[in-house]
């Protein structure tokens, strides 16, 4: 696994960054290029408690909220996927990436914040990384801003299509 590393900074308090990030209303805005529709899960984000990261279609990722630093930290780690609204935590193609992390890092300077998003990847998805998680964080700058979102739902060509061998 790699770990990729993206930033941006946002004229901004990390207290409104914070809010766009985890708020349902505006993580649904800012993850429009992932998935339309994507959605949350959880038990308000308390540390140790499980968290669903979800598309319309019932399909997503199950996680663990790894550490909680309000406006400051989050972490989440990654244990497996759902499909069709079955959660798969233990399946030889979810071992090859479960204890992945997703960071986000939130820090201020006068008024101004820097959103470092640090995330765990096999190589099947380093393209899509590389070319959707900077748009994401174009529309976390934007609502935090107080502007639209620039960034829409990814083509179908976009999204990647992993099998259950190359994970192995």
């Amino acid at each position: 696994m790699e770990k990729m590393t993206f930033s941006t900074s946002i004229n901004a308090p990390k207290e409104k960054v914070w809010e766009t990030l985890w708020d349902d209303a505006s993580y649904r805005q800012w993850t429009l290029p992932f998935c339309d529709g994507s959605y949350l899960v959880t038990d308000d984000y308390k540390e140790g408690s499980k968290i669903l990261f979800m598309a319309p279609d019932n399909n997503g990722m199950v996680s663990k909220v790894a550490a909680n630093r309000p406006n400051e930290f989050m972490s989440f780690e990654h244990q497996g996927e759902v499909k069709n609204g079955v959660e798969d935590t233990t399946s030889d193609a979810v071992k090859a990436w479960a204890g992945a992390h997703e960071n986000y890092t939130l820090s201020e300077t006068d008024g101004a914040t820097e959103l470092l998003a640090e995330v765990d990847i096999t190589d099947d998805f380093k393209g899509y990384f590389e070319k959707i998680f900077p748009l994401a964080l174009e529309n976390v700058k934007a609502l935090a801003e107080g502007n639209p979102v620039k960034n829409g739902p990814p083509k179908p060509k976009e999204q990647p299509k992993v099998s259950e061998e190359s994970l192995n």
